[in-house]
């Protein structure tokens, strides 16, 4: 496996067909969310895309969003073929370090689908409010302390 971390105009148009491809047909169609999924944020300058590759294919990404005083950890997705192989951990710690390499300090953020919440615990997040639904699926918002920085 193979991490590239990678701003939206870095990257070659295959690979961003791959990319929207995999979260169409992992949010859109397995997880029947119609939603806009091109939403002008993966073109932002300080977005980055963390990409998962096995043997030069991509079989997981997130998104990384600098929302001002705080990294934002997002679009997380695997491919079907690699999840339960610990390829998603791989890709989770990637989008971590991506984030706080970025701003080191700053907390890091994510909605959590809800029945993940312990998952991303094991990555240093913490429930940070109620649940929510979005696009019908129950989330929990969830954040991880910068380095220095104290929990409010």
């Amino acid at each position: 496996m193979e991490i590239l971390t990678r701003r939206l105009d870095d990257l070659g148009p295959r690979t961003v067909f791959d990319l929207c491809r995999l979260r169409q047909d992992v949010f859109v169609v397995e997880q029947e969310c119609a939603y806009p999924d091109l939403d002008d944020r993966d073109l932002e300058p300080a977005t980055r895309h963390v990409l998962l590759l096995d043997a030069g294919r991509l079989v997981g990404s997130a998104r990384v969003l600098d929302d001002g005083g705080e990294q934002r950890v997002g679009r997380v997705v695997c491919h079907p073929d690699v999840r339960g192989t610990g390829a998603s951990a791989v890709l989770m710690r990637a989008a971590v370090e991506a984030a706080t390499t970025a701003s080191p300090g700053q907390d890091v953020v994510l909605g959590a689908q809800s029945p993940l919440v312990g998952w991303y615990a094991t990555f240093g997040f913490v429930p940070d409010g109620p649940e929510y639904l979005e696009d019908g699926i129950p989330h929990t918002p969830m954040r991880r302390v910068g380095a220095g920085a104290s929990a409010s």
